[in-house]
């Protein structure tokens, strides 16, 4: 469960990428000295002590009238709308400028709590370098070198305690489904046709669907409580390209979830946008459901869906556990077999294999087929057992893990499907060294 999310926000070159990378632990966003690099709002997921937590990287804000800081303003304000805790940047090398203050003020005005970070103090001798920043009205700032990692731990200790105590609906015995995709491929109208009644506002133009709703509602003696994601507009105004905007807050429902609903829009087709959402999915270990929606509106013959198939399991082959269902919201077409789908693949996700069963497949695996050799030496097997579900995760104890190559992994994978289904849940392989 993500506990909070952060937002990293300041002018440019002030060193907000580098600070992101140490909170996720990675190089995702780009670092260079020229100002204005990061345009668009990068997401990433960190951790710290115990408290899992999503990050926003933002373009930087400056008073100067440069390319992009029309959109670049709008897009810090919605990491602000978005995000639990502001963490604001500033230079300990330049001092205060007008475009600090800008941004202080900016802050001030918003209700979200803020924690002010002086980059580039990179050795004690430029600790008193932090003092002018009480300037800013904005509490005790923490004196920090994103490049040496000085002072991350204070910071991050100070993040997580300022995170909200979420207490959410469990919605217990419920299966919790959501419908994903990119804004405008009718998500709200599979909604609305599930439910078989107007729950939720459906409109043609983009980002209409403001919040992720949650709607419980039974079926046939069972539970569900579906989530439609949003897109996000603000002030009436889409701010920049919409189909990024959604991005957080299908994260939010993808974690909620237990059951993925991956929308395509039929008219369009597929998209670059449609593999970064099922990405995300895929990533979390949800079960997976393609819906490829608006299928009224292609033109078929007998073998038009085969060929969408393998245009799809092409598209999306880390997929290729999903099972794809052609549907029209408008129309209603095949929607009816949305939900027993859905009860399937959750039921796929909660299986639990006998040890000795499980240990039969992998074995009868190896004996088929053994491992090939790796610099003379051949990855064995010698105990399987499943550690967890949702997804279904196999640990496998071998000789030499570095000997599993991810084509033999694969391999295993696709018998124990053939052995024990799991459609549409993702399986996870772990090989351990015989302890």
């Amino acid at each position: 469960m993500i506990n909070g999310i952060v937002a990293i926000v300041g002018r440019p070159n002030v060193g907000k990428s580098t600070i992101f990378n140490r909170f996720i632990g990675e190089r995702l966003s780009i670092v260079e000295d020229s100002p204005g690099v990061t345009r668009d709002r990068i997401y990433g997921k960190g951790e710290w002590l115990t408290k899992d937590f999503r990050v926003i990287d933002t373009g930087g804000i400056q008073l100067l009238d440069q390319p992009f800081q029309e959109e670049i303003k709008a897009q810090v304000e919605i990491a602000i709308e978005e995000s639990d805790v502001i963490v604001f940047v500033v230079s300990g090398k330049e001092g205060i400028t007008s475009d600090d203050e800008y941004i202080a003020n900016m802050l001030k005005r918003q209700s979200k709590p803020v924690v002010l970070a002086v980059n580039k103090i990179d050795d004690s001798s430029k600790i008193e370098n932090i003092y002018e920043f009480y300037n800013l009205g904005l509490g005790d700032p923490f004196a920090i070198s994103g490049v040496h990692g000085i002072g991350m731990g204070d910071l991050l200790d100070e993040v997580i305690s300022l995170f909200p105590d979420k207490k959410r609906e469990d919605y217990e015995g419920s299966i919790r489904f959501a419908c994903i995709g990119r804004p405008n491929v009718g998500k709200s109208s599979i909604v609305n046709a599930i439910l078989n009644e107007e729950r939720v506002i459906v409109s043609e133009i983009e980002g209409t669907t403001r919040d992720a709703i949650d709607t419980p509602f039974v079926k046939d003696g069972q539970d569900y409580v579906v989530i439609d994601t949003a897109g996000i507009r603000k002030k009436g105004k889409v701010y920049e390209n919409v189909e990024k905007y959604s991005v957080l807050r299908a994260l939010s429902a993808i974690e909620r979830s237990d059951v993925i609903l991956f929308v395509i829009d039929g008219e369009r087709g597929i998209l670059e946008q449609d593999k970064h959402v099922a990405g995300y999915a895929h990533e979390a270990g949800k079960p997976i459901i393609i819906v490829y929606n608006k299928w009224d509106t292609v033109e078929k013959d007998d073998k038009t869906m085969n060929a969408y198939i393998e245009k799809i399991r092409h598209e999306f082959i880390y997929l290729s556990y999903a099972p794809i269902l052609f549907v029209s919201a408008k129309t209603k077409q095949r929607i009816h077999d949305l939900l027993p789908m859905i009860y399937d693949v959750y039921q796929y996700s909660q299986l639990r294999i006998a040890t000795n069963v499980l240990n039969e497949v992998v074995m009868d695996a190896q004996l088929m087929t053994p491992a090939p050799a790796i610099n003379g030496k051949r990855l064995k097997v010698l105990y399987a057992t499943q550690v967890s579900v949702a997804p279904p995760t196999f640990v496998l104890s071998v000789n030499d893990p570095e000997l599993m190559h991810f084509s033999y992994k694969r391999y295993l994978e696709n018998r124990i499907r053939e052995s024990f289904g799991f459609d549409g849940s993702p399986i996870r392989i772990i090989a351990r060294a015989k302890g």
